[in-house]
């Protein structure tokens, strides 16, 4: 099994902690409400959210994938930093094993700086394009910006 690592980092006018809460430590609450189109609801399958905890994103009746699962690896709320690992999903990825999600936001100003590794867990002999990286690394972006533009317009949300 070969990995592929891809990072990318993405600015944000809003504070570390309060982009931080909104995509990990409140994200069953905050997503749904902020893209109901996209993600219709997120719950937890194992653990209350900590390391080790399953949780379950349910994707709109407009996404190709229905559901995903992730297993939270590292969670530090006082560094802003989150690893896990994507463990299941309704649609079979007939290149990748698994993908694991480094995310870490560091103070930038009065905003952020979100720094993001991917490494995909690509089967042997397989080959995965950088367009297919690409079109997910997209919608991640089209989600993020989602996020900063709820917690700007709502000083108060994440605070």
């Amino acid at each position: 099994m070969g990995v592929i690592t891809y990072s990318q980092e993405i600015t944000s006018v809003v504070a570390p902690s309060r982009m931080f809460k909104a995509l990990f430590l409140d994200s069953q609450n905050m997503l749904p409400k902020i893209v109901p189109e996209g993600i219709k609801s997120i719950e937890f399958i194992e653990g209350d959210g900590g390391v080790g905890s399953i949780k379950q994103t349910n994707f709109g009746e407009s996404s190709h994938i229905k559901y995903i699962k992730h297993k939270i690896d590292a969670l530090d709320a006082s560094s802003f930093y989150c690893k896990y690992t994507m463990i299941e999903s309704d649609i079979k990825f007939d290149k990748i094993d698994l993908v694991v999600e480094d995310v870490k936001f560091v103070a930038a100003g009065s905003g952020c700086v979100c720094k993001m590794t991917s490494e995909y867990h690509v089967q042997e002999g397989c080959e995965l394009k950088e367009e297919d990286i690409k079109k997910g690394k997209d919608r991640a972006m089209g989600l993020y910006k989602a996020i900063e533009e709820y917690l700007v317009a709502n000083p108060d949300v994440c605070a």
